[in-house]
């Protein structure tokens, strides 16, 4: 096999090794992740009471464990971000070294009804390639608004970084992004592995400011 022209790491995250949280388990996650959303600087933006939680599959890089939550809202808001750990061990024990994070949004797929895919995203590292250039290393989570989508995955330049497999219309990827000026665009696929949908993680602050 020839070189590879883009050097970038691939399918870097664990795929997700449990079904979506529920029972005790997603309580703790509850806790840590409504805890996050009350350190939300919401700049006087009334957020309103979380509505029921919606889990994301996780995914593990870099010795964390990551879970998706989002949850919309009393004020017709959407609450979303993560809850990291390190999981236990071969050995066993319990997971620990919790974290999390939140923020809110006002577009929601509620409001756009033209939208394929819902996405969130948080950058969660770094990972340095060829010259110190260095990609984010990118969660992202979403739900398909399109039926008959199977397995989503991440493209950087047109290369597969990483994919899941969707679970109860829901995904998760983590990704290498900004990398080289290139930005990972989001796939759904069907069970035959037609192209349903794209969403490019890219967007242009300067659009719509001219006057």
């Amino acid at each position: 096999m020839p070189p590879v022209e883009r050097f970038v790491c691939r399918f870097a995250a664990e795929p997700p090794q449990e079904g979506l949280p529920h029972g005790a388990w997603a309580q703790t996650l509850q806790a840590e992740f409504l805890a996050a959303c009350l350190r939300i600087d919401s700049e006087g933006e009334a957020l309103g009471e979380a509505r029921e939680l919606r889990y994301y599959p996780d995914r593990t890089w870099n010795g964390r464990t990551y879970v998706p939550i989002a949850a919309a809202t009393t004020t017709d808001l959407e609450l979303y971000g993560f809850v990291s750990f390190i999981a236990p061990g071969p050995d066993g024990g319990e997971p620990h070294d919790f974290e999390s994070h939140a923020d809110f949004t006002s577009e929601t797929a509620a409001r756009n009804p033209d939208w394929q895919i819902d996405l969130c995203e948080q950058v969660v590292g770094t990972w340095r390639g060829e010259g110190g250039r260095g990609a984010d290393m990118t969660l992202v989570w979403g739900a398909p608004l399109i039926p008959r989508a199977r397995v989503a995955t991440a493209e950087l330049a047109g290369l597969a970084v990483d994919q899941c497999t969707i679970a109860e219309d829901r995904f998760t990827l983590l990704a290498p992004d900004n990398y080289r000026s290139d930005y990972l665009d989001v796939r759904l696929w069907d069970g035959d592995g037609r192209e349903l949908a794209s969403e490019s993680l890219y967007v242009d602050d300067d659009e719509g400011d001219e006057e």
